[in-house]
């Protein structure tokens, strides 16, 4: 049956998807973020594959469109100028094919290209081959540069696409942002700065940001010379579900995967080197001090989506979403450092309950991804379409009409997701 104006809203996703086509690539939304942004343009292809197939494969192609010859996929690419825009590409001096940024984000890719092959083998044949060297490329720069016991570092906290989580406040402190200079940020004349990053924080990003500039983003000085290096759940849980799918792609397409089933043991062992067992679940890890950041996060939760049980995993998932009316929060609600609007110290993701509720689903925990997936939904059909929302009212926050919340809409959570 049919839920009640769901109708509307899937045409209200599908209209925010075309409202935020800028020609071959999506903005997360307008104004706030005018660029295209890595796992955000992933996202926006698996929503337009539920409506529109030809467009999907032309989103992930442009992405890989500014692949660097060392395999990294930035996580801006800078297709047109936007002098209002900062850090712009000037900052970043990216020395890749398309303008760009010096860091990566999460690699989603390779997951949605393999489900859009599966929707239309026949239709998808080219795309996929045309792509799987390039996600191959791509997934064997983490392997090479972000690694630590086997999990997958970041070396900015915007590479994780979780900016400002309390996960790396440790890392964070022991940057001192000398010399950074006067700037003016864009986002907080978009959105309430309440709901952002601090300028504590922004000072040690842009350093970081210099820092890569002034190396030319040479991954070996890099690694000699950046302070910031966390041991990350995002990254690690979402490589690793990458490196399963992208196997399972170049098998459909007759390719050897022996290097990506050895990738995918090194990550199985790194996921367990993220057990922080004092705390009862997967947690970040300062490379640096060695010391866990103790936080229980909605990317601690992407161990399921990674193909990783844990019992105690669902004790914790049990225990934070029952604290919250709208989960799942992207902190712990319990925890003092716990904030319901200010970005990823709190709020609640559509994006990340879609992967957490994948996960879920293929556990076989059929109850809590279904709960999940009508939460969700009832989320955004009471507050809309918005970046993230308050984990304990449901109220909107950050950028509107976003990509992603319409995306996962439309491919996960609306109740007429397989005929959209």
């Amino acid at each position: 049956m049919t839920a009640p104006d769901s109708i509307s809203l899937d045409d209200q996703a599908i209209d925010i998807l075309r409202g935020n086509d800028r020609g071959g690539y999506t903005v997360p939304t307008a104004g706030l973020y005018p660029y295209q942004w890595n796992w955000d343009s992933a996202f926006a292809a698996w929503g337009f594959a539920q409506i529109d197939m030809p467009r999907a494969w032309q989103e992930v192609e442009t992405l890989f469109a500014g692949q660097w010859a060392d395999g990294m996929v930035p996580h801006i690419l800078f297709h047109k100028p936007d002098p209002d825009y900062f850090p712009g590409p000037g900052v970043w001096g990216g020395v890749g094919p398309v303008a760009s940024s010096g860091i990566s984000q999460p690699p989603v890719a390779a997951t949605f290209i393999w489900l859009m092959y599966e929707m239309n083998p026949d239709a998808g044949l080219a795309h996929a081959r045309n792509l799987f060297p390039k996600i191959l490329a791509w997934h064997q720069w983490f392997m090479d540069w972000r690694l630590d016991q086997g999990a997958v570092c970041i070396t900015h906290p915007w590479e994780a696409g979780r900016d400002n989580t309390p996960d790396w406040d440790g890392a964070m402190a022991g940057i001192d942002p000398v010399g950074v200079g006067e700037y003016k940020r864009r986002d907080t004349s978009h959105v309430d700065p309440s709901m952002r990053p601090t300028k504590y924080d922004y000072d040690r990003y842009l350093w970081l940001v210099q820092m890569g500039n002034r190396l030319k983003w040479d991954q070996a000085a890099l690694l000699k010379e950046i302070p910031f290096r966390v041991a990350d759940p995002t990254m690690t849980f979402v490589l690793l579900r990458a490196q399963r799918d992208l196997s399972l792609l170049g098998q459909a397409l007759g390719e050897d995967v022996s290097v990506i089933e050895r990738h995918i043991e090194t990550l199985e062992t790194g996921a367990q080197s993220l057990w922080n067992s004092d705390l009862g679940c997967f947690d970040a890890r300062d490379v640096q001090s060695g010391k866990w950041s103790n936080c229980v996060s909605n990317a601690s939760f992407l161990n399921w989506y990674s193909g990783i049980d844990s019992p105690d995993m669902l004790a914790q998932y049990d225990r934070v979403t029952a604290l919250c009316s709208y989960p799942v929060p992207s902190h712990d609600p319990s925890s003092d450092r716990f904030d319901p609007k200010r970005y990823w110290r709190g709020p609640t993701w559509g994006m990340m309950n879609a992967l957490i509720g994948i996960g879920l689903a293929e556990r076989g925990f059929a109850d809590r991804a279904e709960a999940l997936g009508t939460a969700t939904a009832d989320l955004i059909a009471d507050h809309g379409f918005a970046e993230y929302f308050d984990p304990m009212t449901g109220e909107p926050a950050g950028g509107g009409t976003f990509t992603w919340t319409a995306a996962i809409w439309l491919a996960w959570a609306s109740p007429n997701k397989e005929t959209t």
